[in-house]
């Protein structure tokens, strides 16, 4: 079973899943499914708002897809989430992608 079999099955028996949802979308995007990685990471931050390290990866996924104004926007909520947990570090990476998209 590969890995994605192996989360979608995670995810079959707890949808709510944080985690392997966040690994599902990394593996699909790893694989170059897209598409699928973007719907997984929305799916994740519609459960769990306050992952902070998907809004970074979602971002870099819809750079990929060229999809660059909606990459800002997640850039921009990931900070706004960033900021409310005191999270310095990934504040300060989503500034600096968001920066580099001017």
């Amino acid at each position: 079973m590969d890995r994605i079999e192996v989360l979608k099955e995670i995810l079959h028996e707890d949808p709510q899943d944080s985690f392997a949802r966040y690994g599902l979308a990394m593996e699909l995007a790893k694989q170059g499914s897209l598409a699928e990685a973007i719907s997984e990471f929305r799916r994740l931050l519609s459960i769990n708002p306050n992952y902070c390290a998907a809004y970074y990866q979602a971002g870099q996924t819809l750079e990929k897809l060229g999809k660059y104004e909606e990459a800002k926007e997640t850039y921009r909520q990931g900070i706004e989430v960033a900021s409310r947990l005191n999270d310095a570090k990934t504040r300060g990476e989503l500034e600096a992608v968001l920066d580099l998209l001017g």
